[in-house]
């Protein structure tokens, strides 16, 4: 019996240390799958950054750099310029193509600025800059042609024909928008390019294309061409009458010497016994601000001028000289061709209450452009500045309402007439 126990004992030994066993083999078993699974797993995790930052596993993934890269890119990418420099580089790495350098910066600087909302922003490539040698509005464009030209929206047309000239014995009239010159219409061409363009000896010829449209803003109007001899006839930029005691002076434009013209005009109407005057600044397309503050300021004897925004500055103001000369009546007479500093003369003496407006509203271009020579070659012109009446009245786009509103009749000019009435009863007894 005793052998017999013994032998039970150890099958039952025997089963235990082999379940034993079995439990370890199936434990390690289940602990190589589940390694297995987390294994393969995570492959399918670690590209679901959403998740694994929820789990807080952001360290597998590199997601929170993922994300500062990407909004470092779009801060980077956030200019034309880099925009425009990622282009370049893939076309220069892997295009089999080529480009030309010029013609490309020229297409792209005039898509830039047609997108913009300056209607003045023109870029000059090299040799464009080079034929402008003036940029200046104010530059003296009278004569050759005998057109006077000023500027709307950045193309040149003409604000006045003189009598006798060639160009009005060619038809061409007040408000021609000019498309070509010699054939050339690549471009709009400005009033200082324009001026430049028809600066030739004496009797050669000139090739201009022009648009009449019912306005300044209609596009569509009709084109004709003109070949016009240029000549050396020039105009008196200040012309001056004296008429029932009422002094009248026409100032064309605002050029570096009109602020001394036009003293010289009062000191000699008031001479000859002058009691108010008359301002005709029709079809004037401006020209020096500075001239303009000092013409105003004959008339004013203290107070604000002009009013001048910019994007480096809130606001800066030019005041009143102090040199005055006459306190008399005064009527200034305007029409839509009125332009620039020649509307600041007109929006401060009528804000000063120093005169009467008579005539049309005003153009409304109340904007000053510059010219910036840039480092590749060319420039770029655009708008700097806008100047605001004294009282804080915009100028650019609204122009300057007349007090007296009379248009221009096409038997007769009865504008001229009504201001000189005006000023002859603003007289005092």
């Amino acid at each position: 019996m005793p052998r017999h126990t013994d032998k039970l004992a150890n099958m039952a030994a025997s089963a235990r240390k082999a379940r034993a066993r079995n439990i370890k083999l199936a434990k390690l078993f289940s602990l190589i799958i589940v390694v297995a699974a987390a294994f393969v797993g995570g492959f399918a995790v670690r590209g679901d950054a959403e998740l694994l930052d929820t789990l807080g596993l952001t360290q597998l993934t590199g997601s929170q750099d993922a994300k500062a890269k990407a909004a470092q890119t779009q801060q980077t990418y956030n200019s034309l310029s880099a925009r425009v420099g990622e282009v370049e580089t893939i076309v220069n790495k892997d295009s089999l193509d080529s480009y030309d350098l010029d013609i490309a910066t020229t297409k792209m600087l005039d898509a830039f600025a047609v997108s913009t909302q300056d209607p003045y922003l023109r870029y000059f490539d090299a040799s464009r800059f080079a034929a402008s040698s003036s940029t200046s509005e104010a530059s003296d464009n009278g004569g050759g042609i005998g057109v006077l030209f000023s500027e709307y929206n950045g193309s040149a047309y003409a604000v006045d024909v003189f009598e006798g000239s060639p160009a009005q014995m060619a038809d061409v009239q007040t408000n021609d928008v000019v498309v070509s010159i010699d054939g050339d219409r690549s471009h709009a061409w400005s009033a200082s390019e324009v001026t430049q363009a028809i600066k030739r000896d004496q009797g050669s010829q000139v090739v201009i294309t022009w648009r009449r449209g019912s306005s300044l803003d209609d596009t569509k109007g009709t084109e004709f061409t003109t070949t016009l001899t240029v000549t050396d006839q020039t105009v008196k930029n200040v012309a001056t009458e004296l008429t029932s005691n009422v002094g009248y002076i026409q100032l064309k434009q605002i050029t570096q010497n009109s602020a001394q013209l036009v003293r010289q005009a009062i000191v000699d109407l008031d001479a000859r016994g002058a009691q108010s005057y008359v301002l005709d600044l029709r079809d004037n397309p401006g020209g020096y601000l500075t001239q303009a503050v000092d013409i105003s300021s004959y008339f004013i004897k203290s107070g604000t001028i002009v009013r001048i925004t910019t994007k480096s500055s809130d606001e800066t103001t030019k005041n009143a000289t102090g040199d005055v000369l006459t306190d008399k009546p005064l009527v200034v007479l305007v029409n839509g061709n009125t332009s620039s500093s020649a509307e600041v003369i007109a929006a401060s003496l009528k804000d000063n209450e120093r005169a009467t407006i008579v005539g049309t509203t005003t153009l409304g271009k109340g904007s000053v452009q510059v010219t910036h020579e840039l480092t590749f070659g060319g420039a770029l012109r655009y708008t700097a500045a806008y100047y605001k009446s004294p009282l804080d009245h915009d100028i650019d786009g609204l122009g300057i309402n007349p007090d007296i509103s009379i248009g221009r009749s096409d038997d007769e000019d009865n504008q001229k007439s009504l201001a000189m009435e005006t000023a002859q009863s603003m007289v005092r007894e």
